[in-house]
């Protein structure tokens, strides 16, 4: 038997529409600017100060547990980006963040083949904060609720990422680079290399390259240890053409570096082994290059122009009762520009309530989604006509 068609969408398709739901399709984001980040952040309601805060102490919490099952660094990576694009798209209140990152590291042990089960990460997890005598092993009866939502967030994890298996792994690039341009490998190359497992406790990981994230490690790390910073500048230093990078997004992963050694140096591996003055006096470089240069602070950046209606806006005004509650309300029908999936009539759907307004399909290729709208589209239109009919009326007698 046919299932009924439903009799209207919450989906923003339009009202009067004959036959199946077109399905959403969401396309796999391997990168994320900047300011699509702050459009997520401003949706999920949560502000910049609380945001770090979440963020280090949930990447701390993966790094430590990961060490306590010694499991590979490319685990870690996987790790961490999925637990960053899973709190993009779910507002805080819907979970814990050490479940979420306990789902990370889950998910990511099964992408990276490195398995270990839920309950295991849990007990990891749980002795690492008592003493040897009251450690628990992972069949104890403790872990049993707990790991059945670690489970069920596991879906959601795999929603939020696009079904993205694709990872980058950065650390192995910078002992090439430190190799190739003979940096001391001790010092240089031991420091670079803790900065790169550092950067994943910024955004950086989802706004850049494998090449830009370990060029950046090696330029700092350089800096921070007062090694011979021409052997990366002039014609014998990084081309970074050949690395399908700028000199701009470089900048921009070093700025980043120097935001999380600055106000979070304790959550971090290398901040607390240098003084606080290296890193700004890194950072006064870095902007001196950036104004030379006219760079701005993130690459790829749109500035868009506050909506006011054709009012010039002042400071201090007061805001009514009926334009709060319009703001209110087209805040809760914007959804996440990034991550959620688009049906092929414009409708948006939302991720973790798979087929309740219509099918989620993942996809990696944008240009076959596109094509498929494109396909499918002109099924969709409503399309009328008029016509004009002579009606003779009738003589009253």
């Amino acid at each position: 038997m046919a299932p009924a068609i439903p009799q209207s969408h919450d989906s923003g398709v339009e009202d009067g529409q004959h036959g199946p739901h077109p399905s959403f399709i969401q396309v796999a984001k391997p990168y994320v600017f900047e300011q699509k980040l702050q459009e997520c952040m401003v949706i999920t309601g949560v502000s910049k100060a609380k945001e770090d805060n979440i963020r280090t102490q949930g990447v701390a919490w993966i790094d430590s547990v990961r060490k306590a099952l010694q499991l590979p660094v490319r685990t870690y990576n996987t790790a961490v980006v999925y637990y960053h694009k899973f709190r993009l798209v779910h507002v805080e209140n819907e979970y814990s963040f050490i479940d979420a990152a306990a789902a990370a590291l889950f998910t990511a042990c099964k992408v990276e083949d490195t398995l270990k089960k839920s309950k295991e990460i849990l007990c990891a997890a749980h002795n690492l904060k008592v003493a040897p005598s009251e450690q628990l092993s992972a069949d104890d009866v403790l872990f049993e609720n707990h790991s059945k939502a670690i489970i069920g967030l596991e879906r959601l994890m795999l929603e939020a990422s696009g079904f993205d298996f694709r990872s980058r792994y950065p650390q192995k690039l910078v002992l090439k680079l430190a190799k190739l341009y003979e940096l001391d490998r001790e010092t240089v190359g031991k420091t670079a290399y803790n900065i790169c497992i550092d950067i994943y406790r910024t955004f950086a990981p989802l706004k850049q390259t494998t090449s830009t994230m370990a060029i950046a490690c090696v330029d700092l790390s350089t800096r921070l240890c007062d090694a011979q910073l021409e052997l990366l500048e002039g014609e014998r230093g990084i081309d970074y053409s050949k690395w399908s990078t700028t000199r701009q997004e470089v900048i921009e992963t070093l700025l980043d570096l120097l935001d999380l050694y600055t106000h979070h140096r304790a959550s971090t591996i290398i901040g607390q082994d240098h003084p606080i003055e290296s890193f700004i006096a890194i950072r006064i470089a870095l902007n001196g290059e950036s104004s030379t240069h006219s760079y701005s602070r993130y690459t790829e950046e749109v500035k868009k122009k506050p909506t006011t209606n054709g009012v010039k806006a002042t400071n201090g005004t007061k805001v009514s009762k009926e334009n709060q509650e319009t703001r209110d309300e087209a805040k809760s029908k914007s959804a996440s520009p990034i991550l959620e999936p688009v049906s092929a009539i414009g409708g948006r759907g939302r991720v973790g309530e798979r087929g309740r307004d219509g099918t989620v399909r993942f996809m990696l290729d944008p240009e076959r989604a596109r094509l498929e709208k494109d396909l499918v589209e002109p099924f969709f239109k409503v399309e009328e006509e008029e016509y004009e009919v002579e009606v003779e009326r009738e003589r009253r007698r």
